[in-house]
């Protein structure tokens, strides 16, 4: 499968359009590294600040081992940041703990797709190893049933992919209203903050182009072999 022809040709732009997403947000982090928050505040400090003018008390903030490995786990209400995010001050660093603090708000104040996509990570999580046993399956067992079956699977993955687009967009938004609003950065600042959640956010989009094109692909493959499947019949 990984050698057909039209799948290279399908997930190519969404090949071509993470490589260049990937290179936007490291270029777009070093630059924000450069420089210092105006209020001192670190990543960690940051995020508090945010939560607490919200009235969100309840959330810890914890370091994690790794390089932008930053995320709000909504099951254990925990932020934790990268220990460069946690302890530095860089306007790179309030901005990724800003944003993940901006999940926290969605999640205390029940943004409705924040919901959503918490319902649906249990699926989405094993959905894609399920799918494609059920697609190896099915192609070698030739039953559309399971080919099909893995289809439907699969479809979880972008399903949470369209639903997490907006939650993260969202969740950027709020991180520099806030930050603008509590005085934690200026409007000068917020520019090169800017740059760095913006350059996060083509990562998502370009995740989620590459799971929709490769759910073309398979549905694409799907409808051929089902095809070819009744010409057989016809002929015998």
């Amino acid at each position: 499968m990984v050698f057909d022809p039209l799948y290279i040709l399908m997930m190519l732009p969404g090949m071509l359009i993470a490589g260049w997403a990937q290179s936007k947000i490291a270029s777009a982090y070093r630059e924000g590294s450069r420089y210092r928050a105006s209020s001192g505040a670190t990543g960690a400090q940051a995020a508090a600040a945010i939560m607490q003018a919200e009235g969100v008390r309840d959330v810890p903030i914890e370091p994690v081992a790794g390089q932008l490995t930053d995320h709000y786990d909504p099951a254990k209400k925990v932020l934790r940041l990268s220990e460069t995010n946690y302890g530095y001050n860089t306007l790179a660093a309030v901005g990724v703990a800003a944003h993940e603090a901006g999940h926290a708000l969605q999640d205390a104040h029940h943004y409705p797709l924040m919901t959503v996509r918490n319902l649906i990570v249990p699926l989405a999580s094993i959905g894609p190893n399920l799918s494609f046993v059920a697609l190896i399956v099915g192609m070698m067992a030739h039953s559309m049933l399971f080919i099909w079956a893995g289809i439907i699977l699969f479809s979880t993955t972008v399903l949470f992919q369209l639903v997490n687009l907006p939650v993260e967009f969202d969740a950027s938004r709020r991180a520099r209203r806030e930050l603008q609003r509590t005085g934690l950065i200026s409007p000068e600042e917020d520019q090169v903050v800017g740059k760095v959640l913006n350059a996060a956010a083509m990562t998502y989009v370009a995740a989620t182009l590459t799971s929709i094109f490769q759910l073309l692909y398979f549905v694409l493959r799907a409808m051929g072999s089902s095809s070819s499947n009744r010409r057989d019949d016809d002929y015998v």
